[in-house]
């Protein structure tokens, strides 16, 4: 039971960032684009968090407590990456370039700031590279809640995790309900589905598409904030998300665009991440990396076969609105 209770540990937060980018990429493909720069947006993120803290730290020499290095790290991250989503969007939306190029684009792009200023904060640091203090990490350490942690199983199951976790499963939760029982939310979906459509019944598509990719994009960015924060200890390690964004949208697909189906798609895509480690069978460990697309495959494959329509894509994703084409 401890082994299992480990294993389930592990995925839930090898599974986070992912979760964080999959309901992202989610709420910007409902509204019709479709954003492959998910990597880009993360890298982003994941440095722009780091960075905040480290710079008040160690430039002002502010003192930072880990409520304050939390609050602050979610702020830029999210703020870098609806940046990058806000770049995506004036292509995209304003200029109706080719949605792929443009996600690749950013990609590259996120990247090369993440990787370019960790380096370079690195080399004007005291100590060489970029970190924070012990006291900014303590808000990224695993929470013990009073009494819930304490019962059995279940309490280090699911009341053991640091707060950037339970912040990701608010967030699909309230994405359903935004998505499934909001007037906005059904508008975003007309969107989506057919924005000649939604155009004719007086929504703005134009502020939709905008607004669900810029905060689909913060989102991408708080799930680079958690590699950087929690999975690399708030140390800025060189190619950290390391194409986390990548399974991302892939894990998109296997949720069938569902926030709710995202956050068990998370939690089976972490699970084989860190499988390798409880489940040994005896295979080179480039097999293990192949599970999470295998089994995007096969939900392609079973998705296809049923023709369920509420696992299709939004009809329209991929494709750029052209108004005066109504």
């Amino acid at each position: 039971m401890d082994t299992f209770i480990n294993f389930f540990n592990a995925a839930v937060l090898a599974g986070t960032p992912l979760l964080f980018g999959t309901l992202g990429e989610i709420l910007t493909e409902k509204s019709g684009n479709l954003n492959l720069g998910v990597e880009g947006m993360m890298f982003m993120g994941a440095l722009s968090g780091l960075a905040a803290v480290f710079l008040l730290e160690v430039g002002l020499g502010v003192e930072m407590s880990g409520i304050m290095a939390v609050l602050l790290a979610i702020i830029f991250a999210f703020l870098a990456g609806a940046f990058g989503a806000f770049l995506y969007s004036v292509l995209v939306v304003s200029l109706r370039t080719q949605q792929n190029v443009t996600g690749l684009a950013l990609t590259i792009f996120g990247i090369g700031f993440g990787n370019f200023f960790g380096e370079f904060f690195g080399r004007n640091s005291p100590v060489g590279f970029v970190t924070i203090s012990l006291s900014a990490r303590q808000g990224f350490a695993n929470l013990n809640i009073p009494l819930l942690s304490d019962i059995p199983i279940l309490g280090p199951m699911l009341f053991n995790y640091n707060i950037l976790v339970y912040l990701a499963v608010a967030l699909a939760v309230g994405l359903a309900f935004f998505l499934n029982r909001t007037r906005w939310g059904l508008n975003l979906r007309a969107v989506g589905e057919s924005p000649a459509t939604a155009d004719a019944a007086s929504i703005n598509v134009t502020r939709y598409k905008y607004l669900a990719t810029c905060i689909g994009g913060g989102i991408c960015g708080l799930g680079g904030m958690y590699i950087s924060m929690v999975t690399t200890s708030g140390v800025w390690v060189h190619n950290s998300v390391q194409g986390f964004g990548w399974i991302a949208v892939a894990l998109v697909i296997f949720a069938t665009w569902s926030p709710s189906r995202a956050f068990i798609g998370a939690l089976v895509f972490g699970g084989f991440t860190v499988m390798r480690f409880y489940l040994p069978l005896g295979i080179p460990m480039q097999i293990y990396d192949k599970f999470p697309y295998l089994a995007t495959i096969l939900v392609l494959i079973v998705t296809s076969i049923r023709q369920i329509k509420e696992h299709s894509p939004p009809a329209h994703v991929g494709v750029n609105y052209f108004r005066e084409e109504r």
